[in-house]
């Protein structure tokens, strides 16, 4: 984030932190992508997926087995994050392996996961 150096000018100056905060404040576009990865995170089928794809690389079986769900319906959710580009898919033989995407916004995802779930990962 750059200092933006435009005058800045609140109804009521109660406090000089929040002229100095905003004058920090990230662009829109980034508060938009951010508010998509959130909207992403909030659903709780997707958000146990990405725990199990913060931590490990798996088959759609496996991780239907490990959430509780059909195949399909992973595999719903799985489009969903691949669209998104927070994971990512490699073919192995007739099988797909899921993992968490190598972004910026993938690894932010990562951190929230570990820190919601209380967990350390070396990774």
């Amino acid at each position: 984030m750059k200092e933006d150096n435009t005058k800045i000018i609140l109804p009521h100056d109660h406090n000089e932190n929040t002229i100095k905060l905003l004058r920090t404040k990230p662009d829109d576009d980034v508060f938009s992508v951010v508010s998509g990865t959130f909207g992403l995170i909030s659903d709780s089928t997707r958000l146990k997926i990405l725990w199990l794809l913060c931590h490990t690389e798996e088959c759609v079986m496996n991780i239907a087995a490990a959430v509780g769900m059909s195949s399909p319906a992973v595999s719903h959710h799985l489009r969903i994050l691949k669209g998104s580009g927070l994971i990512t898919s490699k073919k192995i033989g007739k099988e797909a392996y899921y993992t968490l995407a190598k972004t910026e916004e993938a690894d932010l995802v990562h951190k929230i996961v570990d820190s919601v779930f209380d967990m350390n990962c070396a990774d």
